[in-house]
């Protein structure tokens, strides 16, 4: 659908145009009752429609066209879903158009006022990042918290989305979803994708076989994600690691990735990948079942304690194999903790919440969020400089699902800043 269309639709959704005066191509005078309800998949574009054609009432349908002649393109004269069209609305009139019974459908020209025809066409072409920014500043407060209210449980819906889809992979174990979303994450972004390919190597059934004994799940990590096949390296544990790895492999008929794929360049020591692993090791044998334990913890700060791990001894002297340094707990710093809990925790409850039908767990996800300072990134940042209010970790998700969603695709017409910029 072309941006000429999508602004016809938004014309009409939110009745922008001159109300009187309406007549059908015919000449019959129209009043528009009820625009109807947008339909953004197959069929009419709007369902459930009420206009008032002359004297009488009709109730159904309405197409919405830039020429008349798109009703017969689009192959609408042969389809039976369209028979319950009651108004045809176009912005170039070349002729009645008839439904597949053969009768003619009323039609209307709109004429797009040319006040937001040019305010539309200046936020679609813009070059900026974020269209509006110099009219953010004209958006009323309530109405920009209202929004950033809307976007956050976008943005959690979104991703409980993607939950869903992984429940179907994994046989609907919330466990081993959790268990993946995890790992992926405590590769912090540079080395995501390797840590959920790495999680997914490895069935959460076998962690937690050796979940009471963290130097076997150390194995089972390191081994996995290829980095125990450097024979040069002779540190007594590293080659314990690889006699126990070589014999849980066989057991579980595992085969490693390549280790290459973790990336260490331009990553400081304290996130090097084997630091993290020998993290997410630490709180996988700490924590048991971690998933049933979090739906369990309803307070915040002991919810945030728990997600702490102590690395095991080698690690606090070591940021690689083979390599001593100055000892140092290597927790994860209030930074990272913020993203698991903002991009693991927090997702996973919801998503919980909607499938189970308590809303419990829902709320407690976006508390979750309010809790967490607003995250630093260069798109917070960019609407933070164009003046909106940033307050918490629900405020920045809400505002990436803006940017990404909205403004980088262009949709200003479905965003309610864009709507309130063109119906000013």
């Amino acid at each position: 659908m072309s941006n000429s269309e999508y602004l016809l639709h938004y014309i009409w959704k939110y009745r922008l145009f001159e109300q009187f005066g309406l007549k059908t191509t015919d000449g019959r005078i129209i009043e528009v009752l009820d625009p109807g309800i947008h339909n953004g998949d197959a069929g009419p574009d709007f369902f459930n429609a009420k206009v008032k054609i002359d004297d009488r009432v009709w109730a159904g349908n309405v197409e919405i066209h830039i020429s008349s002649d798109d009703w017969y393109k689009h192959k609408h004269d042969a389809d039976k879903s369209y028979n319950s069209t009651i108004l045809h609305v176009v912005e170039i009139d070349k002729g009645a158009v008839l439904n597949e019974q053969k009768q003619v459908v009323p039609q209307m020209v709109l004429k797009v006022p040319q006040t937001i025809r040019n305010e539309a066409e200046a936020l679609l072409k813009s070059r900026s990042p974020i269209p509006c920014r110099d009219d953010m500043p004209s958006i009323k407060k309530h109405v920009m918290r209202a929004w950033i209210g809307s976007l956050g449980v976008e943005r959690l819906e979104r991703k409980t989305n993607d939950i869903y889809a992984h429940l179907l992979k994994m046989n609907n174990s919330w466990d081993d979803v959790f268990f993946v979303l995890l790992a992926r994450n405590y590769g912090f972004g540079l080395n995501s994708d390797e840590f959920e390919r790495l999680a997914s190597s490895l069935s959460y059934k076998i962690v937690q076989r050796h979940s009471n004994n963290l130097f076997q799940v150390e194995a089972l990590f390191y081994g996995q994600a290829g980095m125990l096949e450097d024979d040069a390296i002779s540190d007594e544990y590293y080659v314990r690691l690889q006699s126990e790895y070589k014999f849980l492999a066989h057991k579980y008929n595992l085969k490693p990735l390549d280790g290459f794929l973790f990336k260490k360049l331009r990553v400081r020591p304290s996130a090097f990948p084997q630091i993290r692993i020998a993290q997410l090791s630490a709180l996988l044998v700490q924590s048991g079942r971690l998933f049933s334990t979090i739906l369990e913890i309803d307070d915040y700060k002991r919810l945030r304690l728990h997600l702490q791990s102590e690395v095991s001894e080698y690690w606090k002297t070591h940021y690689s194999f083979g390599k001593e340094s100055k000892k140092s707990n290597k927790r994860l710093g209030d930074t990272s903790l913020d993203i698991i809990l903002i991009n693991t925790v927090a997702p996973m409850l919801f998503a919980y919440g909607k499938m189970k039908d308590q809303e419990k767990y829902c709320d407690r996800a976006m508390t979750i969020l309010e809790y967490i300072k607003p995250e630093r990134n260069s798109i917070v940042n960019a609407f933070k400089s164009a003046g909106v209010e940033v307050k918490n970790a629900f405020d920045s998700q809400a505002l990436i699902q803006l940017r990404k969603e909205y403004c980088d695709k262009r949709k200003c017409l479905y965003c309610n800043i864009g709507y309130r910029i063109l119906s000013k």
